[in-house]
């Protein structure tokens, strides 16, 4: 129902900015709320950040809380992740993921997933 393309991912040096995007199918788009989730090597995959369907609630990992901003556009179908003062443990395979109506910081709440990009921050 529900199909998630990442873009904007690649190389930035230590504190550089980068500004991901999902863009999403359907015209149901604007009921399901959207989140955006990191894995780096050898862990696990982690909550960076979650926006509810109509954008009023956003919600942050402590370890990107004032550098990164979530943000969607609906008459786009599209979500962006803002990423400011980018650190080398940034560095990661970024997805983003969809689910019904209620935003979460759980990867199992969620139904939709995109392919991911990598985000390189070099030191």
């Amino acid at each position: 129902q529900v199909t998630l393309v990442e873009s904007g991912g690649g190389l930035v040096q230590v504190g550089g900015s980068m500004r991901l995007s999902c863009a999403a199918s359907g015209r149901s788009f604007s009921a399901y709320a959207v989140g955006w989730f990191r894995q780096a090597p050898g862990k696990e995959r982690e909550f960076v950040a979650a926006i509810s369907p109509s954008g009023s609630g956003t919600y942050y990992a402590d370890s990107v809380k004032g550098r990164f901003t979530i943000s969607r556009d609906n008459a786009k179908n599209t979500v962006y992740l803002q990423m400011n003062s980018l650190k080398p443990e940034d560095t990661a395979v970024y997805y983003c993921a969809a689910r019904f109506f209620t935003a979460t910081m759980s990867q199992n709440d969620y139904n939709y997933w995109g392919q991911g990009t990598q985000v390189t921050v070099s030191s």
